[in-house]
Formats: structure tokens, sequence, C-alpha cells
């Protein structure tokens, strides 16, 4: 009785025990038996490097702050409101001389407060230009910002694929390393049978050590890679991160024509100089604002008085509103505002020719990335059949040697050609998928890139 009551509080116990493991697995984010992270996608990597891209936070910022400067432009189109008080004190209390009288015309102490509004009715357009600046500007920071996103988005890719080849080089290394440790078991059992010289035997361990140590120069380059992207990602740079694998996408054919139609369309940087080519088109007509008269509508009310409320005024009515308009133009300043006018006026031209030459770079950066694109996409299909060549001569190769009907030169220059192939293929495969995130990035629009095809 006495043993069945421990066995049953031993299971009460252990059952106690995994609720709070659970409990603490849940409220505290232990992660059992050591498990890594999950496998990052693709479209998820882009996303946290987004986030975490400091030039991006940078774009924001300055989107923010052209938004708040079209508030603030938008702002002088509407009337002023101010508010003045003052106060004087005389030393003589001032008079006027009337027929040889002397007649006061204020106390010593003088108390003065009003109340303003001004309203712009018309200033040579110089407000309604700056509120278009202004949106332009927000424009401009839009463009900005896509241009963070895609650069990111392409660093993303290509240090993802790299990660990806990496990974395959390294299964390329293992691959030859348990390939040469067996044809060394067989070098081995032929030698103590005396059926191949020592060098043989030799010859293949050597090749065995040099597998092993590409195999360690793979791994490197691996964690290389891994460090790189988790540069990108802003994470810490010996974070052991891991990546889902991509199924890699069949060759496109592209029409380079449309490409480049398809770049001058997308294409932020020039879209960043088309903006700020209409900015310099109304900063024209901002400088020719000053040859036009400025006029406003205004409006006062004022108390003067001889106390702090300026409410008593014995020598004249205390309070007054007024009702005016006021016209200002400044029609003489010695050329400064046709010199303004020009200055305007050779940016403009300037940013003209800017554009000629981005466009022209736009296309060499887009017949570049299409070159290397076609020539991956070619490589990929030679590669994939000098790679089943190599397979079916390895095999053939290493069968001829079980039998001994050839030497260990030729399963060692074998499997050499195969390992050799491999790294190729996967060359070819990965720096398509490269060459492709490169050339959605010189046209400016993924889904524009997709439909170039053909």
């Amino acid at each position: 009785m006495i043993k069945s009551k421990i066995i049953m509080f031993s299971g009460y116990f252990a059952c106690f025990s995994w609720v709070l493991v659970l409990m603490s697995l849940l409220f505290f984010g232990v992660n059992p038996c050591g498990a890594q992270e999950n496998p990052l996608s693709l479209e998820i990597a882009i996303s946290e490097a987004i986030g975490n891209n400091m030039l991006i936070q940078e774009a924001i910022e300055k989107q923010r702050a052209a938004m708040e400067n079209e508030k603030s432009a938008a702002a002088d189109l509407f009337p002023k409101l101010s508010a003045g008080y003052s106060y004087a004190q005389f030393k003589e209390t001032p008079i006027v001389i009337f027929g040889g009288v002397d007649l006061p015309i204020s106390d010593k102490d003088r108390f003065a407060w009003d109340v303003s509004i001004a309203q712009p009715l018309f200033t040579g357009f110089a407000l309604t230009t700056r509120r278009k600046i202004a949106e332009l500007g927000i424009r401009m920071s839009d463009i900005e910002k896509d241009q963070a996103v895609m650069d990111v988005t392409r660093d993303v890719k290509v240090g993802y694929f790299n990660i990806l080849l990496a990974k395959r080089y390294l299964g390329v290394s293992d691959e030859a390393v348990k390939q040469l440790s067996a044809h060394v078991a067989d070098a081995q059992q032929f030698y103590d049978q005396e059926l191949i010289p020592q060098n043989d035997l030799l010859r293949s361990q050597v090749a065995l050590a040099h597998a092993r140590q590409n195999r360690v120069s793979a791994e490197s380059i691996l964690n290389v890679a891994v460090a790189a992207f988790n540069t990108i990602l802003k994470r810490d740079i010996a974070q052991d991160t891991t990546i889902m694998e991509i199924a890699p996408s069949p060759p496109f054919h592209y029409d380079i024509a449309e490409l480049f139609d398809l770049a001058m369309k997308y294409r932020p940087e020039l879209k960043q100089l088309e903006t700020a080519q209409a900015q310099a088109g109304l900063g024209i007509k901002m400088a020719q604002s000053n040859y036009y008269p400025k006029v406003y509508l205004t409006g006062r009310y004022e108390q003067i008085g001889d106390n702090l409320r300026a409410t008593n005024n014995d020598f004249g009515n205390s309070y007054n509103t007024i009702i005016g308009a006021q016209a200002q133009w400044q029609f003489f300043e010695w050329g400064k505002t046709r010199a303004d006018v020009n200055k305007a006026t050779y940016e403009m031209k300037a940013l003209e020719a800017k554009i000629d030459g981005i466009r022209d770079s736009i296309r060499l950066e887009v017949k570049n990335a299409y070159e290397k694109l076609m020539v991956a996409g070619e490589n990929i299909k030679t590669a994939e059949t000098a790679l089943a060549q190599a397979k079916e001569n390895f095999r053939i190769t290493n069968l001829q040697y079980q039998q001994q009907v050839t030497t260990s030169t030729d399963v060692l220059d074998a499997q050499s050609f195969l390992t050799q192939a491999e790294m190729n293929y996967y060359s070819a495969l990965y720096g398509y998928m490269i060459s492709k995130a490169t050339l959605v990035r010189a046209i400016g629009s993924n889904d524009a890139c997709q439909s170039a095809t053909r």
C-alpha cells in the first residue's frame, strides 16, 4: 500500500515538473534542447533588412520632414494673427502748441496693445509656388525611400544566394571527401594484396588530404557568407543564421529594347532627377515673383491708455479698429532679381544635361546586367550536360578501378572532373539568380522585369 502511494506521488511529481517546464517555455521563451531558430525565407529576410536598415530609416525621417515642410508652405497661404504690447514713459508731458498755448496731448505714461491680422492677396505667385516645390519635396523623399528599399532588397537577395551557393560548395566538398575516402580504402586493400604500387596509394592519400583542406576552406567561405548576410540584416555578425532553400527558376529570355524602356520609366534615380528638374522650373517662377508687387489685406484692433489695460485715455478714444490694404513693390535691386532668375535657369539646364547622362549610364547598366544574365543562363545548360557526363565518367572509371583495368590516377582525375563540374553547375545556377536580382535593380521594378520576358 505504501509502495503504491509512493508510485502515485512520483507520478504526480513528474507531471507537475513537466507542467512547470512547459510554463517556463511559454512565459520565458526558453528554447528546448537548444533548437535553432526556424530557417529564414527570402521574403522574411528582405522584410527584416528593410525594417532594420539605417538608410531606409533616414529616408523615412526625410519623408516626414518633407511632409512638415509642405504643411509649413501651405500655412503661409492663410491669415497671420499677431499681438503686441508696449509701454513708454515720457520725461515731459507731450504737448502741442496752438495759438501760443501749450496743450497736452498725452499722459507721461503710455500703455498700448494691439491685435493684428494680415491675409496675403497676391505675392507674385511666390506662396503657391513654394507650396508646389514642397509637394515635390515629398515626392523626392518617397523616391529616396524606394531607392533605398530596392538597394537593400538586391543586397539581401545577393547575400541569400551566396549562402546557398556556399552551402552547395560545402556539400560538393563533403561528397569529394566521401568519394576519395572510399577510393583510399580500395587502394589500401589493393596495396595490401600487392596489386598496386605504394606510390599509387600515396597519391590517393594526398588527394584525400587535399579534399579535406578544400572542405575546410568551403566551410570558411560559408561562415563568411553568413556573416555578410547578418551584416545586411543588422544581426549579430556571429549569429548562426539559417535560410531556406529556393528552387532555381528556369532561365527566361528578355526583350532588351523593352528592358531599356522599363528602366527609363521605373528607375528611381531618374525619377529623382526629373523631380528635381520640376523643382528647378518652379524655382525660376519663384525667383520671378520678385518682379511683382506684394498685396496684403490687413486688420488691426488697438487700445491706448494710461493704465496697464490701456482702457483709460483722457486725450482721445482708448480703442480703435483699422481695416486696410497694403502693397509693397521693390522694383530696383541692382539686378538681384534678374541674377536669381538666371541662376535658377542655369541650374535647370544643368539638370537637363545630367538627366541625359544618367539615361546613358542606366542603359549601359541594364545592358551589362542583361548580358551577364544571358551568359549565366547558357552556362546552366552547358554545366548541366557536363555534370551528367562527369558523373557517368566517374562511375565507369571507379568500376574499372575495382576490376583493376585502370589506374588510381584515372580515378583521381575523374573525381576531380566531377568536383569541378559540380562547382561549375552550382556557380551557373546561383550566378543566374544573382544576375537576375541585379537586372531587377537595374530596371527598378521586379514586376516590370517579369513583363519583359518573351
